[in-house]
């Protein structure tokens, strides 16, 4: 039994992305389609498709590398706010991952966003992770 199903997710993308595997299988969440869908407009992975079974569904993640170097596109895929430790934000309070080039996911009322939109928006909430 997993008790941060988001820690989980992360690490099969780490550890695909370690192992150089091109796909990686994740079992579905809202939450986690969301993310998923942020990491897919922020350019972060090549696509996705989300599979129904008759259990809880399953995400299909194509990583994204380098043409020439090989390397991953995602460098960091980093966990803040855990189970034990609640980590929420107001909009101004909300810090920019890599000095604006990465970016953090935040869980606010009006649903899953990243900082940028969060802070846009006026909104603020739990922030999730950082991925740059």
């Amino acid at each position: 039994m997993v008790t941060d199903p988001i820690a989980d997710f992360l690490t099969r993308i780490r550890n695909a992305q370690m192992a150089r595997h091109r796909i990686v299988e994740i079992p579905a969440s809202n939450v986690k389609k969301r993310i998923t869908e942020i990491l897919y407009e922020k350019g972060y992975i090549l696509k996705y498709k989300f599979e129904e079974d008759n259990k809880q569904g399953l995400i299909k993640i194509a990583l994204k590398y380098d043409a020439q170097s090989k390397e991953p596109a995602i460098k960091s895929l980093e966990r803040v706010s855990r189970p034990g430790l609640r980590q929420y934000a107001k909009p101004a309070e909300i810090r920019r991952v890599q000095n604006g080039l990465g970016i953090a996911v935040v869980s606010t009322s009006k649903g899953v966003m990243t900082d940028k939109e969060a802070r846009t928006q006026n909104v603020g909430g739990e922030v999730m992770c950082y991925i740059y």
